[in-house]
């Protein structure tokens, strides 16, 4: 079973999200948009993937229960199956999975507390 496939994208907290986006923008070219940044690319079959850079107020609850500053995403295949999976090995599962247009996301923790959002993307959604 495929379990992480690409990173799904990188959220951290910042005082103040809106002038870190300016400063990207202007210091080094990044064309935010309100919700940061969507890197677009191709996976080794050429379909069309993106992963997302967004920086979030730093009193975000999305984190939660984690109390780091920042939260990885992961790209998956099939999230309900690998979620499953990962819970009979002792890995804590966080909430439920909630779904959108664009896909599914779950979320776990790893030994250190850090929440992971688990993401089965649905690409074409962005297009």
């Amino acid at each position: 079973m495929k379990r992480v496939t690409g990173l799904g994208g990188f959220f951290f907290k910042t005082e103040n999200p809106d002038e870190i986006k300016k400063w990207y923008k202007e210091r080094l070219g990044i064309p935010t948009d309100q919700y940061g940044w969507t890197f677009w690319w191709k996976d080794k079959e050429g379909n069309d993937c993106s992963t997302q850079w967004s920086p979030m107020n730093e009193d975000t609850k999305y984190f939660e229960p984690s109390k780091k500053q920042f939260m990885m995403n992961f790209r998956v295949d099939n999230l309900v199956e690998l979620l499953k999976v990962l819970k009979e090995e002792g890995v804590t599962v966080v909430g439920d999975i909630e779904e959108y247009e664009y896909g599914k996301f779950g979320w776990v923790l790893d030994p250190e507390g850090n929440k992971l959002e688990l993401w089965e993307p649905i690409d074409k959604a962005f297009l």
